[in-house]
């Protein structure tokens, strides 16, 4: 088996972001680059959203607009995430199935997860998986609050999961962009919103960088995989195809509102 892959973290906005996740899965589809382990961050900040969500219904656009928020549909299921500059890492692993020994979902979540309890435990938190259920994707909780969602996509044998990592959080910051049902005035904010969110300075009660944040995910992924993450680049190839995917499906209106694209690969 080639050696995996890692993209150290850099930050672009919510389109370009979405492209270069994307551009990795046709290029691991196509077998012209090797499983891959990216970490990234989001500048400026930004909402997504999941495949099959409808925009109006879980993104207040005008707060977004006002505040230079970026919004982008993803390819990957799941909710609306807040995708913080400042406080937020994102991971994504793009792998084919045959070379993860797994083929069901459900464990691919659970194994791809073990990596980040992994990364909590290097950072002094015991962390959980949990499975989530037919409305919500499994992702990682301390204590049952959310520290780290993520989401799927596969296509032909290859499986691109990413998700969100959240070193701090500022959760009325967060609400400002986001439209959720259990928030009726700011009193549940503050109340509820605390009860179903954390973060790792939330937990430590001190700064960690996100430098360090990202050292742990490397050791905790190269731990749960058996294998050391070689550093490498994107190739020509999907540089290509990240702009092309950008500039004709993740930066259009047809994509983000109504979910469609008449782009073809």
């Amino acid at each position: 088996m080639m050696p995996w892959r890692l993209l150290k973290p850099k930050a672009y906005d919510a389109f370009k972001n979405m492209a270069i996740d994307e551009a990795i899965l046709q290029s691991r589809i196509c077998e012209k680059t090797p499983n891959t382990l990216r970490l990234y961050r989001w500048h400026p900040s930004a909402v997504s959203i999941g495949r099959f969500q409808n925009i109006y219904s879980e993104v207040n656009l005008e707060n977004c607009s006002s505040h230079g928020v970026d919004v982008v549909r993803r390819i990957s299921g799941g909710g609306a995430v807040y995708h913080d500059e400042e406080n937020e890492l994102t991971y994504s692993i793009v792998a084919k199935k045959e070379d993860l020994g797994i083929n069901d979902v459900a464990e691919i979540f659970n194994y791809i997860c073990r990596g980040i309890v992994e990364t909590a435990h290097i950072l002094g938190v015991d962390a959980d998986f949990t499975k989530g259920n037919y409305k919500q994707c499994p992702n990682i909780t301390i204590g049952g609050r959310k520290l780290s969602g993520s989401s799927q996509a596969n296509r032909k044998g290859v499986v691109l999961q990413h998700g969100t990592f959240l070193v701090d959080v500022d959760l009325r910051k967060m609400f400002t962009f986001l439209k959720v049902p259990w928030i009726k005035a700011s009193v549940d904010l503050e109340k509820i919103a605390e009860r179903k969110i954390t973060s790792i300075v939330g937990e430590l009660g001190r700064q960690v960088s996100v430098a360090k944040v990202c050292k742990a995910v490397v050791e905790g992924f190269e731990k749960v995989l058996s294998r050391d993450l070689v550093e490498g680049n994107l190739t020509e190839d999907e540089l290509k195809l990240a702009r092309k995917l950008k500039r004709e499906k993740f930066s259009t209106k047809e994509w983000n509102v109504n979910g469609k694209s008449n782009l073809t690969l």
